[in-house]
């Protein structure tokens, strides 16, 4: 069972236009700026009122579209999607968003996210006659939607998201509408905004900034929102539950000009770093951060401990991440090459590397290797989150132990097989307390699965004998 789940997993970024007449140059430059979330393939589908029309390809935004394809694309209603592959998701037919085309109307739909009941839903679909042209879990609403036994399209789309269980964000669009749907427990950052009269949703609100949007407001856990030539409307198809936002998008995965729910993600990981300051006092020389997510948290360090800030880490803007490159040994070349030390900083130094996770350990090993071979007499790490030990079903690239280093070694052992001369990770009270997912007090809810073996939601068992804890 895992082994099939792990080949739908996916993290995304989707965004979508509706009442603009450069719909498709608006979703170009939404893509770009999301482009961090995902460098395998891209696609966008248009209306015009009439028909759909998509295109999409297995590389970069800038790759796939240029200024002749966008061109192509004319409609005043877009919806896009950046993806990355894991083990035996990728390929072109993949890529989405989908698009499918019928007598009864043409339907395109996207989704950032992951179902965790993909694989039974179909099973079952397959033995009521449905043929499948994707490894894609999204491609399980598209069936569910169409054999939906309701008159209008709108009862048939809620009918099927009460039965897909998961994270998952969806934009959804047909000649004539889009709609847009988030998990009952919010589990991904999906935002409303406006550009004049036209509305734009994107999974991250640095999307709005690049495109001249207006935020209006988070879209809201288990809300579906209709948007179309007469504006937009509100409804749920379920009520919000045990709310859970991914602690990683904080972390990790949205750009620091982000907005997720209401709080800014640099603002969110300087305080990381200041709290690290206060559990993990150390004496030493430089604070470096690894690029990019990790300087925001370096500079909160530096802040609260006294210790310089310095750049004693250089990326190579033209290599994409390495923790969502889709195979162990792209991951290895990767950190060769998008990482470079700063020796005129870190020689003679006692350097404190501040880094956002360890997946793997693949990536912390050569930094800490680099970074003495460049002459720091101590490389002391720091983590911004707890160790990562239980595998995540909701759409990040970890659904095994297996693949975990803090699953199978103290962090002692970690220590030691990246070289550090110290390793400290921060505490799971301490980063929900950084991050400040609160409202009057009261906790506004975060997924902690990955660090606590806690899930939000129903999680298929390792095995018959075995059941995942939830929350």
């Amino acid at each position: 069972m895992l082994a099939e789940i792990k080949g739908l997993n996916e993290e995304c970024g989707i965004f979508g236009v509706w009442g603009h007449p450069e719909a498709s140059q608006i979703t170009y430059y939404g893509l770009h700026s999301l482009q961090h979330r995902g460098q395998e393939g891209t696609g966008i589908v248009v209306t015009d009122g009439v028909k759909l029309k998509g295109k999409k390809g297995e590389g970069l935004v800038s790759e796939i579209f240029t200024s002749e394809a966008i061109q192509e694309l004319e409609g005043n209603a877009a919806i896009g999607h950046v993806r990355y592959a894991t083990a035996g998701g990728g390929g072109y037919e993949n890529v989405q968003p989908l698009l499918f085309n019928s007598q009864s109307g043409s339907l395109s739909l996207c989704h950032n996210g992951n179902l965790i009941n993909a694989t039974a839903l179909r099973s079952q679909l397959e033995a009521q006659g449905s043929i499948f042209q994707t490894s894609s879990d999204t491609e399980v609403l598209a069936h569910l939607i169409k054999r939906g036994g309701f008159s209008s399209f709108k009862d048939r789309v809620k009918n099927a998201l009460s039965m897909v269980k998961g994270a998952y964000a969806f934009l959804i669009m047909t000649e004539t509408e889009l709609m847009v749907a988030l998990d009952p427990n919010g589990m991904r950052p999906l935002s409303l905004g406006k550009i004049g009269d036209a509305y734009v949703v994107a999974s991250e609100t640095c999307a709005f900034d690049i495109v001249g949007a207006e935020f209006v407001r988070d879209v809201l856990p288990g809300e579906l929102l209709i948007i179309d030539d007469q504006g937009f409307r509100s409804e749920m198809f379920a009520f919000a539950s045990n709310i859970a936002m991914c602690t990683m998008e904080y972390i990790y995965f949205s750009r620091p000009d982000s907005n997720i729910n209401g709080i800014n993600v640099h603002t969110a990981r300087k305080n990381l770093g200041k709290q690290l300051a206060i559990e993990v006092p150390v004496e030493a020389d430089v604070v470096t951060g690894v690029p990019d997510s990790s300087i925001s948290v370096a500079i909160g360090y530096a802040e609260a401990s006294g210790i310089p800030y310095e750049m004693g880490l250089i990326k190579n803007k033209y290599v994409g991440r390495t923790f969502i490159q889709p195979s162990q040994s792209l991951r290895e070349q990767g950190v060769k090459m998008k990482l470079s030390p700063v020796r005129g900083v870190v020689e003679g130094k006692r350097v404190i590397m501040v880094d956002d996770s360890i997946v793997r350990g693949t990536t912390s090993r050569r930094i800490v290797s680099m970074l003495k071979e460049a002459g720091a007499t101590e490389v002391h790490v720091l983590i911004s989150s707890p160790p990562i030990k239980n595998p995540c079903f909701y759409g990040i690239d970890t659904s095994t132990k297996e693949e975990l280093i803090a699953a199978n070694h103290s962090v002692e052992e970690i220590r030691e097989l990246i070289g550090a001369d110290t390793l400290t990770f921060l505490s799971v009270e301490g980063m929900v307390e950084a991050i400040g997912r609160k409202e009057d007090g009261e906790t506004r809810g975060s997924c902690l699965a990955c660090f606590t073996g806690k899930y939000p939601t129903e999680i298929y068992p390792v095995s018959s004998e075995e059941k995942v804890p939830t929350v």
